[in-house]
């Protein structure tokens, strides 16, 4: 019996996850005490997606614990021990809105937390693959200070840049403001690092760039274009906060992203780091995504526009995926954002159909 655990497995990439581990053959072993529902709200909840998972997958079985509880977490990597082949942790306080009203909270999920699972991980099965889902937060605002260009719709980098092609992992993550939601993720993404260097771990550190997909519980502090598309279906206002909503963002589709870290899984490596997200493939402006999704349902968006930065902001991002693609060459990118968005709103216009605007998207 080979057993994969997956942290937040009831959220957008923690589900996706479970069905591809589940697909693979594993047993696999989900913990998600439904946190999100406490940052942002019922509309946030992931409840949905967990019974979802569970009428749908046998080999599921799910834990309602804390992260951050080391003896709840002792107890069910002590129950699968040496069977447990891989861990990918995906649990997290994701906005950086959010953590400035409690960073208290913010830091104990995001970096405790990850210390109890990784050192659960040392523990119980040293010899399998630990994956940490991180961010592209942990660069801070580095990214603002790239020599841009204000096109109509978007920003874009300079032409010929060394990071034309996506900024890569070089990019320090010193002497930045990187919100406090950032810097409980740095402190997380360089654990994960340490604990592969220091005890010879295969553990792999993904930094992602905005994740996405038909399974996200989008709200207003998280989770883009899922939101997006939802205010557009229902009519409610959705918020442009600064830079005349040119900001850019790579987006990558959730099953693209886990296929990544299956990747990783099968090849793995000591304490290694990859920046991911969409790329130079799949990435668009909060501008050009208002026009996709006015596009696809044919329906004006309501928005207003604040021209208050958001703290710790990137104004462009596109992942440099080059690294990555080195070590793992069989491994593409499938969904561009255009895709992305027709497979949201095809979920989405149901479930608004059936429940309103509150629904389970």
């Amino acid at each position: 019996m080979s057993v994969a655990i997956v942290t937040g497995s009831a959220g957008l990439i923690g589900s996706e996850t479970v069905r591809f581990f589940a697909d693979k053959g594993f047993d696999v072993v989900g913990i998600d005490n439904n946190l999100r529902k406490t940052f942002f709200g019922e509309d946030a909840s992931t409840e949905w997606n967990r019974q979802r998972l569970e009428g749908d997958l046998k080999s599921y079985t799910h834990y309602d614990a804390d992260i951050r509880d080391h003896d709840a977490i002792s107890k069910i990597y002590g129950r699968y021990g040496k069977s447990i082949k891989a861990v990918i942790h995906c649990a997290a306080q994701p906005s950086h809105d959010w953590a400035a009203s409690d960073p208290y909270m913010d830091f104990t999920v995001n970096a405790n937390g990850t210390l109890v699972m990784m050192e659960n991980f040392r523990q119980h099965c040293p010899e399998g693959v630990f994956i940490f889902t991180s961010t592209n937060k942990v660069y801070g605002d580095t990214p603002n200070y790239l020599p841009l260009v204000e096109l109509e719709k978007r920003f874009e980098i300079e032409k010929g840049h060394k990071w034309e092609g996506g900024i890569d992992e070089t990019m320090s993550i010193d002497q930045t403001k990187h919100s406090l939601f950032g810097a409980s993720k740095v402190a997380a993404d360089v654990v994960v690092q340490e604990y592969g260097r220091y005890f010879g771990l295969n553990t792999g550190v993904f930094r992602g760039g905005c994740l996405t997909g038909p399974a996200h519980s989008g709200t207003k502090l998280h989770g883009f274009l899922s939101y997006l598309m939802r205010c557009c279906i229902t009519g409610k206002k959705y918020f442009i906060y600064g830079y005349k909503g040119k900001q850019v963002r790579d987006n990558i589709h959730s099953y693209d992203l886990v296929n990544s870290l299956w990747h990783f899984f099968e090849k793995p490596r000591v304490a290694e780091v990859y920046n991911i997200g969409g790329g130079r493939y799949s990435n668009c402006s909060m501008a050009e995504a208002i026009d996709l999704c006015e596009e696809i349902t044919g329906k004006k968006m309501n928005y207003e526009y604040d021209e208050t930065n958001r703290i710790g902001d990137h104004i462009w991002w596109v992942s440099g995926l080059k690294k990555f693609e080195e070590h793992y060459p069989d491994w593409k990118i499938t969904y561009d954002v255009p895709r992305i968005l027709r497979e949201i709103y095809e979920v989405q216009k149901d479930v608004v159909n059936e429940g309103g605007a509150g629904g389970k998207c």
